[in-house]
């Protein structure tokens, strides 16, 4: 039901507009209010978030609807005037057209053509909540969609190419937030996603300044990817700023407990396959990474403590000249059939 503000200091209007419009108001596709004068209309706009179209004398006490016109992009962008205004001259219909009026009726008043007026204009407001509503969406869609899925849904093969993958040699980093479970057994729940958010905000911004993108949030782990030249230098620098902003950031107190917030970092770097992995049929894919060198990314994270970024050997010969590292000697890790050989990156 569209909701029409009528502004006009006439006191027989309301009457009349709820006669010639009994049909649309019983059958519930109009809805009509009332008000006297500008002031009042833009009263009745702070209170009433659902106004379409208003329609607005010209002449009136208190504030003219020229005047009104000026005030609506702030009071309410979205919504559309038609002025209703025996004031027909090309001077005021030029005024009221540049303040952004969408059209001009002249007094006294063709209901017909009223009615017609009326249907254009809601169907423009239409047009433009839905491409509002467009924006919000497809910015709520960036939250929760990689950027590269957003970029390949744009392709005309789009559906055609949802299985295809691709080898590349890339770099993984499981980055997790350590002890932060304890912390959610006696949190309220609101605060806990608050809390690990703001934690996730200062991961990612560290992982995109070195051009990174976030593969998945994994409950309080952190999957990011880094592709192109010098991956693997990249993601190293990612992981030691985001080590070292860790280190800056205060306790964090809830309630009785007491919260500092550190980081275990797992990184890896080989040939992996990306692609979108998942179930077609039911609609539910990630576009990521997956092979053994990316377990063994996820796998080093898990034997690394708070305030430790842990890379394999192969990682460290191919980048020790760049970056400071300390030897830890070998670990089991599952589905490796010898120990590995694990460093320490320093610095």
């Amino acid at each position: 039901m569209a909701k029409i503000l009528v502004v006009d200091d006439e006191a027989d209007l309301e009457l009349l507009i709820r006669q010639k419009f009994r049909k649309k108001i019983r059958e519930k596709t109009y809805s009509f209010v009332f008000a006297k004068d500008g002031i009042e209309a833009l009263d009745l706009l702070t209170k009433e978030d659902d106004i379409d179209v208003i329609l607005s004398d010209i002449n009136m006490p208190g504030m003219d609807g020229l005047t009104l016109l000026t005030k609506l992009p702030e009071a309410n962008p979205v919504i559309k005037a038609v002025m209703v205004s025996a004031y027909g001259d090309m001077e005021n219909i030029r005024t009221a057209m540049n303040r952004g009026a969408f059209d001009f009726v002249c007094k006294p008043v063709n209901f017909d053509d009223l009615d017609v007026t009326i249907e254009k204009t809601l169907e423009h407001v239409l047009q433009i909540k839905n491409t509002l509503q467009a924006i919000k969406e497809n910015n709520i869609l960036k939250m929760y969609v990689d950027e590269h899925v957003l970029n390949f849904m744009t392709h005309q093969e789009f559906e055609k190419s949802l299985l295809i993958n691709e080898t590349v040699d890339a770099t993984v980093a499981f980055i997790d937030i350590c002890g932060f479970t304890a912390i959610t057994e006696t949190v309220a729940a609101d605060e806990v996603v608050q809390l690990i958010n703001n934690l996730f905000d200062v991961v990612v911004k560290e992982i995109m300044t070195y051009n990174g993108h976030i593969d998945k949030f994994m409950g309080d782990a952190v999957m990011a990817v880094f592709r192109g030249e010098y991956h693997l230098d990249r993601a190293i620098d990612a992981a030691l700023a985001v080590k070292e902003h860790m280190v800056g950031l205060q306790e964090i107190r809830s309630g009785e407990q007491l919260f500092k917030p550190q980081v275990s970092i797992g990184i890896n770097s080989g040939e992996m396959i990306s692609g979108n992995i998942g179930s077609a049929s039911l609609k539910r894919l990630d576009y990521t990474v997956i092979g053994d060198a990316v377990n063994l990314a996820q796998r080093l994270q898990s034997v690394a403590k708070a305030g430790q970024i842990i890379v394999a050997e192969h990682v460290y010969e191919q980048v020790k000249q760049s970056f400071e590292f300390a030897e830890l000697g070998t670990v089991s890790l599952k589905n490796k059939a010898k120990p590995v050989a694990i460093y320490e990156v320093i610095a």
